[in-house]
């Protein structure tokens, strides 16, 4: 054997192995193997001297040479493990036996997880949920439905207008959503009939809060259209919603009422569970609290809608979401839900 190549194999041997043992991180490690084994190794170096030596000492040298390349790359997967051991290995300082820390688990707020319920109890009855902009126009918001030029909603003492975009006629004016209904309108001019839908969300209106108002608070409504629905069909649907979600029977009544976008239309009750129809401050002490408007589409809204009155009808209900979640929670001030007072909302995790 050719004695310098073999003195250079000895001298790779020791100092390789002791550049393996000196790398502390995989990375190093990994610059380590590039430097002996790589395209431009240590290694390669001396199998490109392999062809200028003697013909005969070539096979010798060259089984030399892959032994030694054999023996680091050996060794290099052997240090790659003692790394990973030594990683993993818990601290000589760590206590197993001091308890650990509870991780804090947070949980839906008390209106999301009644919109989930509400959710999963009309899919039941194969509605489709359906989602519509926050910023709508006077256009959705007014025109669509009926509402008449002059009519109160219409004015800033009611309705959010975008400041820059609150003149013009239709949708020149935009404003934040006043109520979900206009919604319906969107959805019924990109689906074709029958519907039977439900569209959840927060809705804005310019008023003073008090017990059982916010400025901004949540609606969950549904729509069924159709050319044969009864409005027993719809309290029918009604009473089964909310004996679904309160896991009880829930009275239901329904008084006439005026909307533009429903005629006829209803004020639609529920039996007050806060204080089981005693009469309490939520109720204002008869019984009964209001939870939603209700009624036939408007012939208006239909036809906005792109539907021949004279031969489709329905029902609309617009449940006050909030006002649900005061009755599921014996909670007598639907402030404390939009909040931020952890103390409050943690009791509903």
């Amino acid at each position: 054997m050719n004695l310098e190549m073999k003195d250079k194999l000895e001298a790779l041997l020791r100092e390789g192995a002791a550049k393996i043992q000196g790398a502390q991180t995989e990375a190093e490690l990994q610059e380590v193997k590039g430097a002996l084994l790589g395209k431009q190794g240590s290694i390669t170096e001396l199998l490109k001297e392999i062809p200028k030596l003697d013909v005969a000492l070539r096979p010798e040298m060259g089984k030399a040479v892959n032994n030694v390349k054999n023996l680091l790359a050996e060794q290099i997967e052997g240090r790659r493990e003692e790394i990973k051991l030594k990683a993993s290995e818990i601290s000589p300082d760590f206590d197993c036996t001091i308890p650990g820390i509870e991780p804090k688990i947070g949980g839906l707020h008390p209106i999301t997880q009644m919109c989930y319920d509400l959710n999963d109890a009309f899919r039941s009855m194969g509605f489709e949920v359906f989602s519509g902009p926050e910023i709508t126009s006077e256009y959705y918001a007014f025109d669509n439905l009926n509402f008449p030029p002059n009519h109160p909603a219409r004015e800033s003492m009611d309705t959010y207008w975008l400041e820059g975009h609150d003149s013009g006629e239709a949708n020149d004016k935009l404003c934040l959503r006043p109520h979900l209904t206009g919604d319906s309108v969107r959805y019924m001019q990109t689906h074709k009939p029958p519907y039977r839908f439900v569209y959840p969300g927060r809705v804005y209106r310019n008023e003073t809060t008090d017990a059982r108002h916010e400025r901004a608070f949540f609606q969950y409504e549904a729509l069924i259209v159709d050319k044969d629905f009864t409005y027993t069909a719809g309290k029918v649907m009604i009473k089964s919603i909310l004996s679904k979600v309160f896991g009880q029977d829930v009275p239901v009544r329904m008084r006439a009422g005026f909307f533009p976008f429903v005629e006829p239309g209803f004020e639609i009750d529920m039996g007050c569970l806060v204080c089981g129809g005693k009469g309490c401050s939520v109720c204002k002490h008869v019984g009964w609290i209001e939870i939603m408007p209700g009624g036939t589409p408007h012939p208006n809204v239909l036809r906005a809608a792109g539907l021949d009155p004279d031969e489709y009808t329905g029902f609309y209900v617009n449940i006050g979401l909030d006002r649900l979640v005061m009755m599921r929670y014996g909670v007598d001030d639907v402030r404390l839900f939009h909040s931020t007072d952890l103390r409050f909302l943690k009791q509903f995790r």
